[in-house]
């Protein structure tokens, strides 16, 4: 018989206890994101509420790069969603332990949820673990960590004032790539992947100064990754 799921203390301890190491390579991202947050014209309240609620360091870059002043709600918001799509294939496959959560259990998870804690906790289910707690633990701390930089990093930001091109601002591309890396599952990936990058290049070229290349680029690359299932299918 199959052991209930559990969301304890313990779990949650241990959860954020696993998350340490993460945390190192975390910091660094989220000191360039208060950089950017400074050089876009956010104060430090601004700046630190948008990680304490949006809680996405690829969607936060990706909407400090297309910020106006006025921003343009729809199109940060878009963006960001774009982005983000990929948390909605993510949840269901913790759905063995989402299920059986309820009230602020389940929606606090889900809101902490990052690829990291995600990633350690799909390992600690297939582990045959069932306290749920870990999923809260290693996100929340992920969480305090992304805001206390962020905070941090726009401090930084006000006193070295890097100009555009900085090195700094390679993170946003490096977090892209180590996403990447983490999604690929072989030969069978690079036609919609080749696709994507064609269609995401062609479109800034023609569309510059908009963020419509990511949008078509992730079309482009889903619709032939569908077709291609479709295909062996």
């Amino acid at each position: 018989m199959t052991a209930p799921v559990t969301f304890t203390l313990a779990g949650v301890l241990r959860g954020a206890r696993k998350g340490l190491p993460i945390l190192t390579g975390l910091l660094p991202f989220a000191l360039v994101t208060g950089i950017t947050s400074q050089g876009a014209g956010l104060s430090l309240a601004e700046a630190t509420l948008m990680s304490a609620v949006v809680y996405a360091g690829a969607s936060q870059l990706v909407a400090l790069a297309i910020w106006t002043h006025p921003p343009s709600l729809i199109a940060v918001t878009f963006a960001a969603f774009v982005v983000n799509l990929r948390l909605a294939l993510m949840g269901p496959v913790l759905s063995p332990w989402l299920d059986r959560m309820r009230g602020w259990k389940l929606w606090s998870s889900l809101f902490f949820m990052t690829d990291q804690s995600w990633a350690m906790s799909v390992a600690e289910m297939n582990g045959g673990r069932r306290d749920a707690g870990f999923l809260f633990g290693t996100g929340f701390s992920m969480w305090l960590m992304w805001v206390s930089g962020t905070a941090i990093g726009f401090l930084v930001g006000a006193r070295i004032r890097p100009p555009p091109g900085h090195p700094l601002f390679f993170a946003a591309l490096a977090a892209f790539v180590a996403i990447l890396a983490g999604m690929w599952r072989g030969r069978q990936d690079l036609l919609p992947w080749l696709v994507a990058a064609a269609a995401s290049s062609l479109a800034a070229r023609l569309l510059p100064g908009t963020f419509w290349y990511i949008v078509i680029g992730a079309v482009a690359g889903s619709t032939v990754g569908a077709w291609r299932d479709a295909r062996r299918a």
